[in-house]
């Protein structure tokens, strides 16, 4: 008796004992299913994030500006979603997309920032001289 079933499409298998489709779309869909399934919030927190660097940067061309916070929320920028937070000498928290960032100011301000993260992704021995 024969009881393994495609897990995709569950038609009968029939060959090798360890066949678990029975055809290479069968194996494809199943496996883009899998995909889609475990990946769905990783893609919504990078879309999140690209659109906030986006933000950033076209704001902040010439490297240090200062604007209203609520111009970045009106663009739609999420102020939950940030890849790092850099703390300086001060105290004060600059939050980061990637190489662009913010500081919060009072009056509902914040400077917009930029750092070159050349020398932070350098690996150790790698610079040169």
């Amino acid at each position: 008796m024969n009881d393994r079933k495609c897990l995709e499409c569950f038609e009968q298998l029939r060959g090798r004992t360890d066949q678990k489709f029975c055809s290479d779309q069968c194996r494809s869909s199943y496996n883009n299913k899998q995909y889609v399934e475990s990946n769905t919030a990783i893609r919504t927190i990078n879309r999140i994030l690209r659109r906030n660097y986006t933000i950033l940067s076209t704001l902040n061309s010439e490297g240090k500006t200062t604007a209203a916070k609520s111009d970045l929320q009106k663009k739609g920028y999420r102020f939950d979603y940030f890849t790092n937070i850099n703390t300086t000498r001060n105290n004060q928290s600059n939050y980061f997309c990637y190489d662009h960032g913010y500081r919060e100011k009072e009056n509902n301000k914040v400077i917009l920032l930029r750092c070159d993260l050349d020398d932070e992704l350098a690996l150790p021995g790698s610079r040169m001289m």
